[in-house]
């Protein structure tokens, strides 16, 4: 039944092993910023035991509003450019890929060090200007070329669950009344300024969601016809595949229609889609009929796991052999966990 998952694919130029991804996951292991040889064994292990793609934790562009954290890795030269090699040197040496996903916390950087989060229109922060704008579309353009240094195979924007991309897509966030605001398309013009700088250097996969993390019931759009507005103007921009965040893969992003977020990406752009949401938890694939069913019709192209890779990193393995029995269920444990 699963051999739909396991098949070969090409997607946005990448050949891939399988539709199985490793969704990003922040895990707070790269001191100051950069990731150790303990980092690249970790996302090694997933690869040699059959995930055909990989996408890190979220890596924070070159630019002092981007977080205060000091433990979240950046995409930046130097140091971390060196150890970004040693990990997808360890990725690509298992048979895998692998993609960078560029971050900026917006307004959920604490404002700490007299450094103010930065927003798009002053919810949580201080609303950006036209020039500050153009200052994070270059640090995102930057990255992505260290990112293509380091030896990644694509990158992916981090456009979902409230960060500042997000925050100008969220109508609750954007209050402009200049071109980066107002109209779903033109609330989508700052992240296709992004998907611009980056493109050319690598393939680009977009993230996007409706729910945040603060808020489980917010829209970014209303309507298919207001997301169309939205995917249209990062399609154009040069997005090659939506990664559509859900909590739950399963349940129909409009009413009237049985496609899920990443169905509906597919349906209105014609990009590759790869699905989240819930895939599993335990040691059983809740809905795999639903699962398997969207990738035979063509809803998705790959399938997106988290949590359930924190304890199990042989998962992949685990499914090919058909011994799923062997997996352990994610306990919040599984967090403080680092193999």
């Amino acid at each position: 039944m699963t051999s739909s998952l396991l098949s070969p694919v090409s997607v946005a130029g990448l050949k891939l092993a399988n539709r199985l991804v490793m969704a990003p996951m922040t895990r707070f292991r790269s001191p100051g910023g950069v990731p150790t040889a303990a980092v690249a064994d970790y996302y090694r292990r997933r690869a040699e035991n059959g995930i055909g793609l990989i996408v890190t934790e979220g890596t924070l562009v070159g630019h002092p509003t981007a977080s205060h954290e000091t433990t979240v890795p950046r995409m930046t030269a130097g140091a971390a450019e060196a150890g970004w090699q040693q990990v997808t040197g360890a990725v690509h040496a298992a048979g895998g890929r692998i993609a960078t996903q560029l971050w900026h916390l917006g307004s959920e950087r604490s404002p700490v060090d007299g450094i103010e989060a930065w927003t798009p229109s002053g919810v949580g922060g201080h609303p950006m200007t036209t020039a500050e704008i153009d200052v994070i579309v270059a640090a995102f353009g930057e990255a992505a070329r260290v990112a293509a240094r380091a030896g990644f195979d694509a990158v992916e924007i981090h456009a979902a669950h409230g960060y500042l991309l997000d925050e100008f897509l969220w109508p609750s966030t954007n209050h402009r009344t200049d071109a980066f605001g107002g109209s779903p398309a033109r609330r989508a013009a700052f992240p296709a300024e992004v998907i611009r700088a980056v493109r050319g250097e690598l393939p680009v996969i977009v993230r996007f969601s409706q729910f945040k993390e603060r808020d489980y019931d917010a829209r970014i759009a209303s309507s298919p016809a207001e997301l169309e507005q939205i995917l249209t103007v990062l399609a154009d921009a040069g997005a090659d595949v939506f990664h559509a965040s859900q909590r739950r893969f399963w349940e129909p992003a409009f009413p009237g229609s049985p496609l899920n977020l990443a169905g509906w990406a597919r349906e209105l752009t014609g990009r590759p889609a790869i699905t989240v949401g819930s895939v599993t938890l335990t040691r059983d694939v809740p809905r795999l009929d639903r699962l398997l069913a969207g990738l035979a019709d063509g809803e998705y192209d790959l399938v997106a796991l988290g949590r359930i890779l924190l304890g199990n990193p042989a998962w992949g393995r685990l499914l090919t052999e058909g011994r799923l029995s062997e997996v352990r269920d994610f306990e919040k444990s599984h967090e403080d966990v680092y193999h």
